[in-house]
C-alpha cells in the first residue's frame, strides 16, 4: 500500500519560513521523481517544485524560485520543501506527488498539508 504523508504545514506570518516533509512508504522511493503542488481556495492545483529520482535535477515554478528549495533523502524515503520569505499568496494546501521514473503516468498523491500565511 502506497502512502505519501505530508507534514510541517501551519500558520506563519508573512516573511516567515516553514519546512514541509513528505514521507513515502510502499514504493521504491529512489525510483520516483518527487514534486510538490499546491491548491489555493477556488483555484486549480499548480506545480511548485520538482526533484529528480537521484536528486540531481530540480525545477521550480517562477512564483517560488529563489524562495523555496526542494530536497530529498533517499535513505529516509522523504522529500522536503523549505519555504522562506513566505507571502500571503503562498497560502494553500500543499500536496506531495510521486512519479515513477520509468512510467510517468504512474503517480501517487498525498493527502495534503495546509499552509496559511498571514499578512
Amino acid at each position: 500500500q502506497v502512502q505519501l504523508v505530508e507534514s510541517g504545514g501551519g500558520l506563519v506570518q508573512a516573511g516567515g519560513s516553514l519546512r514541509l516533509s513528505c514521507a513515502a512508504s510502499g514504493i521504491t522511493f529512489s525510483s520516483y521523481n518527487m514534486a510538490w503542488f499546491r491548491q489555493a481556495p477556488g483555484k486549480e492545483r499548480e506545480f511548485v517544485a520538482r526533484i529528480s529520482w537521484s536528486g540531481g535535477s530540480t525545477s521550480y515554478a517562477d512564483s517560488v524560485k529563489g524562495r523555496f528549495t526542494i530536497s530529498r533523502d533517499n535513505a529516509k524515503n522523504t522529500v522536503y520543501l523549505q519555504m522562506n520569505s513566505l507571502e500571503p499568496e503562498d497560502t494553500a494546501v500543499y500536496y506531495c506527488n510521486a512519479e515513477y521514473r520509468y512510467l510517468r503516468d504512474l503517480q501517487y498523491w498525498g493527502q495534503g498539508t495546509q499552509v496559511t500565511v498571514s499578512s
